[in-house]
Parts: structure tokens; sequence; C-alpha cells
């Protein structure tokens, strides 16, 4: 089973690409980590990246993104419209696939305690990780923002921070790490430069002054428009028709029209399989009708399909998949060979060799989905206007390198672990062994190539030096 985990952390800038692209350089770096999506927003001054990793690595990717942000963000200087406390204003964790909320919530903590150890940035958690009812609701940590939160912390024992001391970073303030469901962040434009027409629709469109379930709403000046600027933290429970359909009601009793709206960050395909039924009145609409999903559910099962994929003239999966693919070969061999061990002469050694190669598999499964993503990622990248391409160009190759590096680590490990299989397992299981152990050294060499075509095109030199040492590790 996949297990793969969101995260999508504010930061507060908008304006210089150069630094978010070193955000985003420093959360590639942790590796294994899926950078989908970056939106900057001058006017809010904020940026949103939306990256997704295994949760082995996905907390170490948060908090080096924390720290790059910590040097390069003063909060001192710092004025947009969107409410903020700090440089890193909040990180909140999202269960993709098969992880729970429960295990999202033990991210956020673990999160949350490094960003102290290493930042001496003071926490707050929220959202299914709140520690206090008082919490779980964003705006209630952020009220007064990082001007009014710095001098109040310091003597009032209600807003003291879940982790650190009762005073703010200087320059980076405090940052809000949580867990919740997958939010959708939704603008609305009206026709209409009056903020405050936004103001009233967002108070009777948000939960909390009675308005739609799971909705977050406030009005704001964007570009000389009326915004109201929402998050919909439940898009099941009240879906974004039905939160269209609302704020077009309310704008035509204010005498406006919505011009347009816009969907910030990544959006389930679910909650658009959910909007087109509804406003195309479709009676038998059902996900599956939906030609994608159908392939997507086609391609899931089978090694024919996957060779299939391989062999089709396209760029992925290629041989970075193909490497993962054959050391997962090579640990499904080595679990079967163990186990029909153990069941001969049962012991503690075999018992920990099974569950060695059942978790190795694991890792080379999800690994083969994750070098074909890692290199569309590039691909994406290389596709933007060529003045903003070299940053996210340089962070996608980076998260590219990392991939094949992780195989190239890990099969070394199982041939080690092939190897101790060999002095315990029958003999009549030599042949199997040998298969085992030819598949690693292949996925080895095949996931180092592949590490080092990536590298041809990086030119960050600390980068650069740490992947050369891990690679002449994994030889």
């Amino acid at each position: 089973m996949r297990r793969l985990v969101e995260c999508v952390p504010n930061f507060s800038e908008g304006r210089d690409a150069r630094v978010v692209d070193e955000i985003v350089r420093a959360i590639a770096s942790a590796g294994g980590i899926m950078v989908l999506d970056r939106e900057m927003d001058a006017d809010h001054h904020r940026s949103v990246i939306t990256f997704a990793g295994p949760v082995e690595t996905v907390v170490e990717a948060a908090v080096r993104g924390v720290e790059k942000a910590a040097a390069l963000i003063d909060l001192t200087r710092h004025r947009g419209e969107h409410p903020r406390i700090g440089a890193t204003d909040v990180v909140p964790f999202v269960p993709l696939e098969g992880v729970s909320i429960e295990e999202c919530v033990e991210l956020a903590r673990r999160a949350g305690e490094e960003i102290w150890r290493r930042c001496r940035i003071p926490v707050y958690y929220y959202e299914s990780a709140a520690r206090d009812p008082e919490r779980v609701r964003l705006e209630n940590i952020r009220r007064g923002q990082f001007e009014g939160l710095r001098e109040e912390v310091r003597t009032n024992p209600a807003r003291r921070p879940d982790v650190g001391e009762a005073e703010l970073h200087p320059t980076a303030g405090a940052t809000v790490v949580g867990a919740r469901k997958f939010l959708i962040a939704y603008n609305v434009y009206l026709a209409t430069p009056d903020v405050e027409v936004a103001k009233r629709i967002a108070r009777k469109v948000r939960a909390s002054s009675g308005g739609l379930p799971f909705v977050k709403a406030m009005g704001l000046e964007v570009k000389s428009r009326a915004q109201v600027s929402m998050n919909l933290t439940d898009f099941e429970q009240t879906p974004v028709h039905v939160v269209f359909d609302v704020v077009e009601r309310e704008a035509r009793n204010e005498g406006t029209r919505i011009e347009s709206s816009e969907i910030v960050g990544l959006i389930p395909k679910k909650a658009l399989e959910l909007s087109a039924a509804f406003f195309l009145r479709v009676e038998n609409f059902e996900p599956r009708l939906v030609l994608e999903n159908r392939l997507a559910d086609s391609l899931r099962t089978g090694l024919g399909e996957f060779l299939d994929q391989v062999a089709a003239p396209t760029p992925t999966p290629g041989g970075g998949s193909a490497a993962a693919a054959a050391a997962a070969l090579a640990a499904a061999l080595g679990a079967m060979v163990a186990g029909l061990a153990k069941n001969k002469k049962p012991g503690p050694e075999l018992e920990r060799l099974v569950a060695e190669f059942q978790q190795a598999r694991r890792f080379f499964e999800l690994a083969v989905e994750r070098d074909a993503a890692s290199y569309e990622a590039v691909r994406a990248a290389c596709r933007l206007p060529k003045g903003e391409r070299a940053g996210p160009v340089e962070a996608a190759l980076q998260g590219a390198a990392m991939v094949p590096l992780e195989v190239a680590e890990a099969a070394r490990e199982l041939e080690g672990a092939l190897e101790r299989l060999r002095e315990l397992a029958p003999a009549a299981m030599s042949s199997d062994l040998e298969t085992a152990v030819a598949l690693a050294l292949a996925a080895g060499r095949g996931a180092r190539a592949n590490v080092e075509i990536n590298l041809a095109g990086i030119h960050d030199p600390e980068f650069l030096r740490r992947v050369e040492e891990r690679l002449q590790t994994s030889r």
C-alpha cells in the first residue's frame, strides 16, 4: 500500500520569486518529495507550496522549508492583504493515501518540535492537531497578526505557544502546524471595487457567522477588485458549486455579480466531478464514467499493464521506474525465501528478514510511481515561461535526482539483507536468491545512472557535493 502525505505550507512572501525558489529547493532536497504546485500572490504577499511524499521524509521536507523561510523572510518589513503570524505562517499535513488523520497529527507534532529545536520559532497546533479547543480554528491563533501577537504572547498566558517560549522569533514570528482533511482555497472576484460588499457576503457565507458549514471566508481588496476569499475545509460536505451558488445569490442581492473565480493551489478531481454532476444535471453520473478514472483503474493491476506502460513511446515510466521495479522484485523474492525458510526453521533472524524484505518491497513499489511523478514535475517546470523557469527546473531536477538516489541506497541495503539470508536459507532455494541478488545489483546500477543523468542539469554545488558522497556509499 502506498503511504503518501500532502503538505501545503504558506509562506509570507509573494513578490520575490528568488526567495520562493530557494524555499522550494530546500523542500525538495529532503528526498522522495514531489513538489506539485507553487502559487505566488503579490497582493496577499503570500506563497502556497504544495508537495507530497512518504511519511518517512515529509516532516524533514517541511522543516527545511521553514528553516529557509526564516533565513530569507523578515516579517518586520512584510505588508500584505492576508493575515499572518509567521514567515512560514501555516504548515498543514494532509492524509493522501494509506495514512490516517491520526498519523498526520503525529507528523505535525514531530514537525513542531523540530521547528522549535532547529529554528527557535515557537509553534501553535491547529485543526486535528490542536491541544486547545480554542486553537482548532486558525483564525483564533492568528488574531492580532504578527505585530499584535508579538506583544500579547509576553503577558497573556492564553496566547502562549504549544511549543517553545513565550517570545516570537524576532523576524520569523511563529508558525502554526496542524493536520487536516484536504482544503480547497477558493476565491471569488466580484464585479465591484467595493470591498465592503465582499466583507458582507463573506459574513453570510462563512460557517462561524451561521453560513455554510465547513466554509471560512473573508472579504479583501485585491488589485482594486472586491474578493471573497474562502477556504473549503470539507468539499464533500459543502461542495464548490454550492459555495459558488450562494455567493452568486448574495452578490445579486448586493446589486452586483460574480466576475470570476480562482483555485489557489490544487483541487481534488472528486471536487470537480461533484460540480460537473451538479451543473450538467447528469442523472447517471458516477466517477467511473470519467475516462481517466476508468483508465487508472485498469492500469493499477497486472505486470503486463506495467510493461505496456514502460514499452510505450512516452518518457515515463522509464529507467528509474524500471530500476525500482527490479528492486521490488528482488525484495519480494527475498520475502518468499525468508518466509519458506522460517516455516522450516523458525527463528528471530528470519522473522526480522521477512519484515525487512516486506518493508523494502513497499518502498520500491512506491518509488516506481515517485520516479515517474518526479520526471513529470521536471517536464512541467520546463514548460514555464523562460524568465520563470530556472528556479523551478533546478528544484524539480533535485527532486528527480533524489528518488533514484534513495533507490540506489536501498538496493545496496537489500543486497546485504539477501547475503545474510543466503547463510540461513536451504540450498534448494539458492537459485531464487541468485535471481534476487542479480535484480538488486541491476536496480542499484540503473538507479545510480539515473541520478547521474539528472545531476548534469543541477548547479547547486552543495547539493551536488552531498549527492556525490551518497552515490559513492551506495556502490
